[in-house]
């Protein structure tokens, strides 16, 4: 058996599945961000069921690290850095990410400028050393980190990922000097050009990572006491692949987007079992809501994000974070997001949530102000007495009156038209990001089937299809918990990049050759205790750019030794790309490569969907009024999920429960069942 544990920002999402005998039981339960890990053990008691001992391992995702970032409730962080490189990280790009805002905002440095220390060093870009560092001045600086309370040090020196000698230095002498005090080089992190990106990718990680080795040691204790001692503690990294919890104590970064980066593996594999290569990803949760494009049956791949973001939709107004990730678009939307009255008179929903505590108005646990999801309560989508299965009530009273006096009274709305207002102003939000999401990857989203999950997506996809022109929504069954199953569709990986900027056409190939060697070796080392050799495979890529140009894209590359004779090859890829990306390519303009990247990756596993060999058994529940567009509150019928058998097919409108989610279709659509619970609604006839 295994177990995977989502931490989202309301809910906390367990699945136990047996690959041998399909059993496949799901667990929701209220996240409890005091002590994160207490909620992934009450989840766990919900679905063990007397099976503890027979659980072989646990795949676990959180968001604690990223809210940590965004909080800033890390370690106090100092950088050691070259001499006349210590405001680099505070000039950053000298690029305003919006340069008609005079009250432009940025995310402080994570290290305050009075905890910046310069030494003098130098390696040139070629990795010859001018300077070596003196180690006398590196020792008198830790002292001054031990007098003031340094708890983390992140050390990015310039040129070193060319050479990481002299970051070596340096470290061994701070971890000499300050026992119990956390160190990240830059040049193991993140061994890439751009002194920036590189220095704030260091300085991220060792921010968190004391919080990262606290949590996750006592949660392995806790799941091993909660379960068997062979049970082993895996952590899903931003870029769908999984860590041992040991490796993810060193490099926490890499997890800060763990849980959105399970849902799109998530959805890439239903959508290959449904025989679609191509799918939009939709994940709504309490807090959030996340689109990605499956392209070609795999989720795309950035090489870096941004955490900390000012501005939802401004690129640049974060702190870039140089680790590989499942690309994607997430914006504060979800269904604790907050609904207010801003100065000029206007609705907006979120980007600020009630959370778990005290949670959305109708959770009768304090909350006062109005949300998403006390709107979809006075709206019909959701049932007072059966939220969470019937084990948590919701008090519409206290919804209706949170939205009368906060939205209805401001704008002279009557309850329903309120209440329509900010469901709708969400469903808008979330189709412009993945429209948005969409055109920047050079794609046409009207010909993307939509895969729905999270506990609230159900609720909004078909209002966001529609807005979209989608052609059909999937919604799996247990679609509340989805980004826990994608935990259990996703092998051990590791990735790994070398910087060595070059004409293509003058590339020394026996140095790219020996790096890319080099990066295989390193990932078969790391996976050989999990597996053997043969089962260890490679994907390869370069960071590629026209001569001249300020940014780079990332390119698949042929596998075996390199070559002149590869040139061609690798030219007709990056043009393929390019043409996708920007819709042309630039005639007679050298070619740059900037970069090398392997990833070395175990097998998948193999899970298998749960199969529905069941009949239809009396589904419909009743009914109940809901808002539909253009016909006001009407009758619609109200079925039980678990009640439909394969085949079944039903008409829009329509409600369908389960526990932990609730399909609402409040329009015209054909909805059908299939063998694997999964309903499919064909959206071609609301057209």
């Amino acid at each position: 058996m295994r177990l995977g544990a989502d931490i989202g920002g309301t809910f906390t999402d367990i699945v136990l599945v047996d690959d041998e005998t399909g059993l496949f039981r799901l667990g929701k339960v209220l996240t409890t961000p005091d002590q994160p890990d207490n909620g992934v053990i009450n989840g766990i008691k919900q679905v063990i069921n007397g099976d503890a001992g027979q659980v072989s391992h646990v795949v676990h995702g959180t968001t604690l690290f990223t809210n940590a970032l965004i909080e800033r409730k890390g370690a106090l962080t100092a950088l050691v850095t070259t001499r006349g490189f210590r405001d680099a990280v505070e000039i950053a790009r000298e690029h305003r990410y919006d340069m008609y805002d005079l009250r432009l905002r940025r995310p402080a440095p994570i290290a305050r400028r009075r905890h910046r220390f310069e030494i003098a060093e130098r390696i040139l870009s070629d990795g010859t050393i001018r300077q070596a560092p003196n180690e006398d001045d590196v020792a008198r600086i830790a002292e001054e980190m031990r007098r003031i309370g340094i708890e983390a040090v992140a050390v990015s020196l310039i040129n070193a990922y060319v050479c990481p000698d002299h970051e070596r230095i340096v470290g061994r002498i701070l971890r000499e000097k300050l026992p119990g005090v956390a160190i990240t080089l830059s040049s193991d992190i993140s061994p890439e050009i751009r002194e920036f990106e590189r220095s704030t990718t260091a300085l991220c990680n060792v921010y968190v990572k004391s919080i990262a080795e606290k949590y996750l040691t006592r949660l392995e204790a806790r799941t091993r006491d909660e379960l068997s001692d062979a049970a082993g503690l895996y952590v899903m990294q931003s870029n769908g692949g999984l860590l041992t919890a040991s490796q993810a104590i060193e490099a926490p970064i890499r997890l800060v987007e763990s849980g959105p980066a399970a849902g799109a593996l998530a959805a890439a594999h239903y959508a290959k079992s449904l025989g679609l290569s191509d799918v939009l990803s939709f994940d709504m949760g309490g807090t959030t809501a996340k689109a990605c494009l499956i392209v070609d049956g795999e989720p795309l791949l950035a090489p870096e994000f941004e955490v900390d973001r000012q501005y939802q939709f401004k690129k640049g107004s974060g702190l870039p974070v140089k680790v590989p990730v499942i690309e994607m678009i997430e914006i504060g939307t979800g269904g604790g997001s907050i609904a207010q009255i801003d100065a000029l008179g206007r609705l907006k929903v979120g980007p600020h949530s009630a959370g778990s505590v005290p949670g959305p108005a109708c959770y009768g646990a304090g909350g006062e102000r109005p949300t998403v999801t006390d709107a979809d309560l006075l709206l019909g989508y959701l049932n007072a007495g059966f939220f969470l299965g019937g084990d948590m009530k919701l008090d519409k009273t206290a919804a209706e009156r949170a939205i009368n006096e906060q939205v209805g009274a401001s704008l002279d709305l009557d309850t329903i038209a309120a209440a329509w207002g900010i469901h709708q102003l969400a469903n808008e939000a979330m189709a412009s990001a993945a429209r948005i999401h969409a055109i920047e990857r050079g794609r046409t989203i009207s010909q993307f089937p939509m895969f729905a999950f999270g506990g609230a997506g159900p609720v909004h996809a078909y209002g966001v299809a529609r807005v979209l022109k989608l052609p059909k929504i999937i919604y799996p069954f247990g679609a509340g918990v989805m980004s826990a199953v994608g935990f259990l569709t996703a092998p051990l990986a590791f990735d790994f990049v070398r910087s060595s900027p070059a004409r293509l056409e003058q590339l020394d190939w026996g140095a790219v050759n020996r790096s890319l060697k080099e990066m295989e070796e390193e990932g078969r080392s790391r996976l050989a205790h999990s597996m053997g050799d043969r089962e260890v495979s490679f994907r390869r890529w370069a960071d590629m750019r026209y001569r001249k140009q300020g940014f780079d894209i990332r390119v698949p590359i042929p596998s075996g030794k390199l070559g002149p004779d590869s040139i061609a090859e690798i030219t007709a890829s990056f043009e393929r790309v390019y043409t996708e990306l920007y819709g042309h390519t630039v005639p007679n303009t050298p070619i740059d490569v900037m970069s090398w990247r392997v990833v070395a990756s175990g097998p998948k596993p193999d899970f298998k969907l749960p199969v529905n060999t069941s009949k239809s058994d009396g589904p419909l529940k009743g009914s109940r009024k809901i808002y539909v567009p253009d016909a006001g509150l009407i009758d619609v019928p109200v079925y039980d999920r678990y009640r439909l058998g394969a085949g079944d097919r039903l008409q829009g409108p329509a409600i369908i429960e389960e526990r932990e989610s609730t399909v609402v279709i409040n329009g015209p659509g054909e909805i059908s069942v299939d063998q694997n619970r999964n309903l499919i609604v064909d959206l071609e006839v609301a057209r």
